[in-house]
C-alpha cells in the first residue's frame, strides 16, 4: 500500500509512475489527497472540542473548591453543550478513515524507474539468454505425450478426483517432483536461506497484507465457512511471519525459503497453452523471500536473480530473463524479472520463476518495520522470487532431455532421482 505522505509530496510523479502501470484511475489519487484532508480536518475539529471540555472540567473542580457554584455551573452548561457534538465527529471521521483506506488499497504499487513503459508481454524486455537449445530426435514429442508413455501423471485420474487442472503424480513422476522440490531447497538452504514449512491456508489479514486482496480474491479457492484462503503461493504465509513486527536494524536481511503446494483458479481453457503442465489449478513451487534495508534492496534484488540463474544453469535448460513492462507486472510489483526455459518439443518458452522487488509496498501492509540506528522506526523492503515452480520445469526436463532410450536427467538430480534417466 502506497503511503500517502509520497502522494502529497510528489503527486505529479505518482500519477506518472501509475501511467507507466498502464492505472486507469489516475483521478483516484487526488480522491484520497481530498479524503485525507476531510480526515485531518474532522480530527482537529474533535480535538478542539475535547481539549475545551477538559480544559472546562477542569476548571469546574477548582471553581467549586473556591466556592464560585455560579461559574462553575456555567462551565457545566457549557460542557453539556459540547459533549454530544463529539459522537457525530468521532463517527465521520472513522467513516471518512475507511473510506480512505478502501481507495488505498486500490492503487497498485509504483513502478520503479527501470521498468520500461509497455501494456502487454510483447513489450517485456529481454535482459539476457544462457544455455543452448537442444536438437530432438525426429520422433521428438511434447511432455503430454511423453508423461503418458513412461506413465508419470495421470490426469484423467486427477479430474476424477477433483476436476481438470488437478493432476495425479505417480511412480516416477511422483519421484522426480520430490527430487526437484528437494534439490532445490537445498540449493536455496545452501545459500543461506532459512526454510520454513507454512501452513497452506491463510485467513483475510494475511491475504490482505501481501497484497493478495483486494486485487486477486477471484483467482483464491475461497474456504468460505472459516473465511479461510488456499494460498497461491508460499510467499503469502511466509512474509506473515513478520505481518506487525518491528524487528531490529541487525535482524536484517532475512532470508526464508519454503515448499508448498499453490492453488489458482486463474487456469487458461484451451489450446497448447494450457496442455499437460503448461497451466493447473494446484503445483509446486520452492519459493525466496528476503526482507532488507530499503537500501540494500535492489542490491539484493540483483543477488535474487543471480541465484535463481545459477539454479536454471544447474538444470542445463536453456533460458532468457525478461525485465516486466509497467503493462505486464502484478499489482504490488515495483519491478519484476521473469525467467523462461525453452521448451524444445512445444517450440516456445515458459514462465517457470518471477524475481520481484516491492519496495516498502508489502511492508506497508504489513506492518513490518525496523529500528534504525537513530532508533526510529522505518517501514522494510520485501522481495520474492519462486525457486522454482515445477510444472513448467518438469515439462522442459522431459522435452529436452528425451531419446530413443528414455529421458536422461541433469547431472545435479541424478544424486536426488536415484537413477540417471527415466
Amino acid at each position: 500500500m502506497l503511503q500517502v505522505s509520497v502522494l502529497r509530496e510528489k503527486t505529479d510523479w505518482v500519477k506518472e509512475r501509475l501511467s507507466i502501470k498502464n492505472f486507469g484511475n489516475i483521478n483516484l489519487v487526488d480522491e484520497i489527497i481530498s479524503l485525507d484532508d476531510e480526515r485531518k480536518k474532522l480530527q482537529t475539529e474533535f480535538d478542539s472540542i475535547q481539549s475545551k471540555i477538559n480544559a472546562a472540567s477542569k476548571n469546574i473542580g477548582a471553581l467549586m473548591a473556591q466556592g464560585k457554584k455560579e461559574e462553575a455551573e456555567l462551565l457545566k452548561n457549557e460542557v453539556a453543550s459540547l459533549k454530544p457534538t463529539l459522537e457525530p465527529l468521532k463517527a465521520k471521521a472513522a467513516e471518512t478513515d475507511i473510506a480512505l483506506q478502501n481507495a488505498l488499497v486500490q492503487l497498485p504499487n509504483l513502478p520503479n524507474e527501470r521498468v520500461p513503459k509497455g501494456k502487454s508481454a510483447e513489450e517485456n524486455e529481454t535482459v539476457r539468454e544462457g544455455g543452448t537449445k537442444p536438437t530432438l530426435p525426429e520422433n521428438a514429442v511434447p511432455h503430454w505425450d511423453l508423461i503418458k508413455k513412461y506413465d508419470l501423471i495421470d490426469f484423467e485420474t486427477g479430474a476424477k478426483i477433483t476436476g481438470s487442472g488437478f493432476p495425479l503424480y505417480k511412480g516416477k513422476g511422483a519421484k522426480l517432483q520430490r527430487a526437484l522440490v528437494q534439490y532445490f531447497l537445498d540449493f536455496n538452504t545452501d545459500a543461506g536461506y532459512t526454510e520454513y514449512i507454512p501452513p497452506y491456508l491463510v485467513n483475510e489479514s494475511s491475504a490482505y497484507a501481501t497484497g493478495q486482496l483486494p486485487d486477486k480474491e477471484g483467482q483464491m479457492y475461497h474456504a468460505t465457512e472459516d473465511n479461510f484462503y488456499l494460498i497461491p503461493t508460499a510467499e503469502v504465509p511466509v512474509t506473515n511471519i513478520y505481518r506487525d513486527e518491528i524487528l531490529k536494524e541487525t535482524d536484517l536481511p532475512l532470508k526464508l525459503t519454503a515448499h508448498s503446494p499453490c492453488f489458482r483458479r486463474e487456469a487458461g481453457s484451451f489450446g497448447k497453452d494450457v496442455r499437460g503442465l503448461n497451466r493447473v489449478h494446484q503445483f509446486e513451487k520452492v519459493e525466496i523471500i528476503q526482507i532488507v534495508h530499503p537500501d540494500k534492496s535492489y542490491e539484493v534484488l540483483d543477488e535474487m536473480i543471480l541465484h535463481v540463474e545459477k539454479l536454471i544453469q544447474s538444470l542445463e535448460l536453456p533460458y532468457r530473463i525478461l525485465r516486466l513492462c509497467g503493462g505486464d507486472m502484478s499489482f504490488t510489483s515495483a519491478i519484476t524479472y521473469d525467467f523462461e526455459v525453452y521448451s524444445a518439443a512445444q517450440e516456445r518458452w515458459l514462465e517457470v520463476s518471477s524475481v520481484s522487488n516491492f519496495e516498502s509496498f508489502q511492508a506497508n501492509r504489513l506492518k513490518c518495520r525496523f529500528k534504525n540506528t537513530d532508533g526510529k522506526t522505518q517501514l522494510v523492503h520485501t522481495l520474492n522470487g519462486s525457486s522454482l515452480a515445477l510444472p513448467r520445469i518438469m515439462a522442459a526436463l522431459l522435452e529436452n532431455n528425451q531419446t530413443e532410450n528414455g529421458i536422461l536427467l541433469p547431472e545435479v538430480l541424478q544424486r536426488y532421482f536415484g537413477a540417471k534417466a527415466i
